[in-house]
């Protein structure tokens, strides 16, 4: 039987950031995952080039059910301290917008620099092997592996959650949480698409491709960033971080002129040039194509000089108050994310170890905390797994 102090369940962000500071502590740690490569979300993140993390990291851009509880770990190690880690490895970087930092080159630049940071510390990776059962005993846990059973005093979990199934995401983790009496929160796919039904497909089909800066709210939540029309639906940023909050069978509310107002402005339009068509008018403000949209649904034809009071203000309600209702999302296939997952109340918010089973630890995506699109769910990722790092 293989033994070691530390076994760490996952080579992605989390287990691999846990696995190193496991390790840096004398620890000997090894780290198992079933995918024939180490940290493939990490490659594969931000086009390629590592959004890893965000300047502008704070606990209120979280969801959990518990929204404190990420307080302690993201205080405790935070994006400056990650930041710093990757200046010391010589890896450049830039800030896109909204405080999103990303690699100058290759996303594994970050991916080698963790490997070579968990061999420097004397850890141990196996790829490729599949893992099985965790019992605990008096002397701490087993698990089995398919190179046989391996004992440890720790186990850190850094499975992950079920998003991206082709990239080998399965629900391990919360079948293990559950086998040890850890309660679950109903996990949902994240930062994800929205589809729609037919009737709304009919004319949104044609606009697939067209992109728009706009706000998109759903219930108290409310984002600023562009909105890609599909041949599904609705996606881009700012439909991707609402949907994070979506529940099915709520409406989203799309306001192409955000901050503007257009009903004032269009007032304007007609007086400066009433022989106009609303359609040319509205192409100053968002793509000719959906200008056209808007246009057809009012149900307008003549030129401005036409149109009423009330007509240009229903003009304007539909720029700034589109209401639709998703039917759905593109779901874990396509879900940058895993909403939901072990409950905090389970886990000590300084260590992520669990409450009631000493030298259980569960670290990153498999915990119910899910961060903002831009570099916010890689932050959680360092932070939660230096957190159990410093002590399992």
């Amino acid at each position: 039987m293989h033994g070691v102090d530390v076994i760490v369940l996952g080579a992605g962000a989390a287990g691999l950031f846990a696995a190193i500071e496991a390790a840096r502590r004398g620890r000997r740690v090894l780290v198992v995952d079933h995918a024939k490569a180490a940290g493939e979300k990490i490659r594969i993140s931000g086009g390629g080039r590592c959004n890893f993390t965000n300047l502008g990291v704070t606990p209120e851009r979280f969801i959990s059910r518990n929204p404190r509880f990420a307080v302690s770990a993201l205080k405790r190690y935070s994006a400056r301290d990650f930041i710093a880690r990757v200046d010391a490895a010589g890896i450049s970087w830039h800030e896109k917008t909204l405080g999103q930092l990303f690699c100058d080159g290759s996303a594994m630049q970050i991916v080698q620099m963790l490997l070579r940071d968990l061999a420097a510390a004397g850890g141990e990776l196996w790829l490729g092997c599949a893992l099985g059962e965790v019992r605990r005993g008096t002397d701490g846990f087993a698990v089995e592996t398919a190179r046989g059973v391996v004992a440890a005093q720790s186990v850190i979990v850094a499975t992950g959650g079920k998003s991206i199934p082709k990239m080998g995401a399965t629900g391990y983790g919360y079948r293990l949480a559950e086998s040890f009496g850890l309660p679950l929160v109903e996990t949902r796919p994240g930062l994800v698409p929205l589809t729609f039904a037919a009737q709304e497909l009919d004319w949104m089909v044609p606009l697939a491709g067209v992109a728009a800066p706009a706000r998109v709210e759903c219930g108290k939540a409310g984002f600023d960033e562009a909105v890609l029309f599909t041949h599904r639906g609705l996606s881009g940023p700012a439909v991707l971080q609402v949907s994070s909050y979506w529940r099915e069978g709520e409406a989203i509310r799309l306001n192409l002129a955000p901050g503007q107002d257009v009903a004032g402005w269009l007032r304007a339009e007609k007086q400066a040039a009433g022989r106009a068509m609303l359609r040319t008018a509205l192409a100053r403000i968002m793509p000719e194509k959906l200008a056209r949209h808007v246009e057809a649904s009012a149900g307008v034809t003549g030129p401005m000089a036409e149109m009423g009071r009330a007509t240009l203000e229903r003009v304007a309600e539909m720029v700034t108050g589109w209401r639709l209702v998703p039917v759905g999302s593109e779901g874990y296939r396509t879900a940058e994310v895993t909403v939901g997952g072990v409950d905090t109340d389970a886990l000590d918010g300084r260590t992520m170890q669990a409450r009631g089973v000493p030298g259980l630890y569960f670290v990153g995506e498999v915990v119910d905390v899910t961060g903002w699109l831009g570099g916010y769910n890689f932050q959680w990722a360092w932070s939660s797994g230096w957190a159990a790092g410093q002590v399992a």
